[in-house]
């Protein structure tokens, strides 16, 4: 039986749970002068699929130019609004 994905729209949120991100061919990425990474979606539907250090995964969908923040630590910082399915 297939699990049942849970989608809502979210605001920006921040997550320091973050192990491990993979993102789709729709991104470019840039270094601040501050250190973070930063990824920008270059088209619509902009996936990102994110594991959790909880084991759970989640899918993130981007419009483009969404934004997508990555720090020290494994803190990330996802732009508004941004589509969120548990996966």
């Amino acid at each position: 039986m297939k699990k049942a994905q849970v989608s809502r729209l979210e605001n920006q949120v921040y997550s320091n749970r973050v192990v491990r991100s993979e993102f789709d061919k729709n991104w470019r990425t840039i270094v601040s002068r501050s250190g973070y990474v930063i990824y920008i979606a270059t088209a619509n539907q902009a996936k990102v699929t994110v594991l959790l250090s909880n084991g759970s995964s989640k899918l993130l969908i981007f419009n483009k130019g969404g934004r997508v923040l990555v720090g020290s630590g494994g803190v990330s910082h996802y732009s508004k609004p941004h589509i969120a399915k548990d996966i």
